[in-house]
């Protein structure tokens, strides 16, 4: 399995033979609108956690030149799904089999609207399952759901918020890698406002501190899990 980090919380996985994108914020980016060309990137999938725009800002331009199929929680399918864009659901809780495995619907701590107004439903975070299971938190504080996420899958790689103020900081980062039973975590969601920057150095010394690895990626960058 292959990921590749675009900043934020924009991910591409390569998965069984799909490519999987998640929370395509790119052309309003500034740690990514100058270095990613949205019409090169390739989707078949596009799961979003949840509505703010800094999560799901290209998905419709993105789903109508790949013609990617959009998985989000309820609100946000029927945003996309009243636009004609292909869509379906995924809650919190709940979970689909698709071509290149399964993936269920985890509980996130997050708020959650649409940039023109209105409620955007439930936050999510996802867990792929195929040959390789990867944790994707989405938005979210600290919560003790994290503690059944090993009940569903054992984690190879957990993609944890840690920019702070909005989503967990470094510090319940790390309580939230125990919590998954996960000791290599990708940052994620830091940098990209100046109320989420970040100390890199310190912030994989305190995951070193703690037996952990913590890897911050370039924009572009790709890691094989």
């Amino acid at each position: 399995m292959k990921i590749t980090h675009y900043g934020q919380n924009t991910l591409s996985l390569e998965m069984n033979g799909a490519t999987i994108l998640v929370d395509p914020f790119i052309t309003q980016s500034k740690l990514a609108k100058d270095k990613i060309d949205i019409k090169a990137l390739k989707a078949d999938y596009i799961f979003l956690t949840h509505a703010h725009s800094d999560h799901m800002l290209d998905a419709e331009a993105i789903a109508k030149n790949t013609g990617a199929t959009i998985v989000a929680s309820f609100e946000v399918y029927q945003h996309f799904a009243d636009k004609g864009l292909e869509a379906m659901p995924l809650n919190p809780g709940g979970t689909r089999s698709f071509d290149f495995g399964k993936v269920k619907g985890a509980t996130a701590i997050h708020s959650s609207s649409f940039s023109e107004g209105g409620y955007g439903g439930i936050a999510s975070g996802f867990i792929f399952m195929a040959d390789k299971n990867v944790y994707v938190a989405g938005d979210t504080a600290l919560t003790m759901d994290m503690k059944l996420i090993p009940e569903w899958a054992t984690i190879d790689l957990a993609a944890l918020p840690i920019g702070d103020v909005v989503t967990m900081g470094v510090e319940d980062a790390i309580i939230a890698s125990d919590f998954v039973k996960c000791n290599r975590v990708l940052g994620v969601h830091y940098d990209a406002f100046p109320f989420t920057r970040i100390d890199h150095a310190e912030a994989e010394q305190k995951f070193d501190k703690a037996g952990k690895e913590l890897l911050l990626l370039e924009v572009g960058e790709s890691i094989d899990v």
